[in-house]
């Protein structure tokens, strides 16, 4: 379990890494919510090839690759909700993402491994 913590972080880091970059790249010709979805989806089709073959080490199939969409139907709509509830308390929209990933990403770590494992 500590190997596959260990994984995930990596994983999960650069996953972070992707969607925080995009959506930098993108605020400037749209607004916040559309340019982190842009974000999500590059990040989301690099993290079930790197969640499945490297951090838990499983065989993509179809049950795996529903459940970890489904995960992040409920991971991206817990992002939006969160990175809406910030920028209404007036936080800066080039840093949204911040406080929106530390709630997200413990969460999503265990609905992924539910579905993966």
């Amino acid at each position: 379990m500590k190997r596959e913590m260990l994984r995930f972080i990596i994983v999960g880091t650069l996953a972070v890494a992707i969607q925080f970059v995009v959506y930098r790249l993108a605020l400037p010709f749209t607004n916040e919510l559309l340019a982190n979805t842009l974000g999500y989806l590059i990040s989301f089709c690099f993290n079930f090839i790197m969640s499945t073959y490297f951090t838990f080490r499983v065989k993509p199939n179809r049950k795996r690759a529903q459940g970890f969409a489904l995960s992040h139907v409920v991971n991206y709509l817990m992002q939006s909700l969160f990175l809406h509830i910030f920028l209404l308390l007036g936080g800066p929209s080039e840093w949204a993402q911040l406080p929106m990933f530390a709630v997200c990403v413990p969460l999503n770590f265990l609905m992924v491994r539910h579905f993966l494992k």
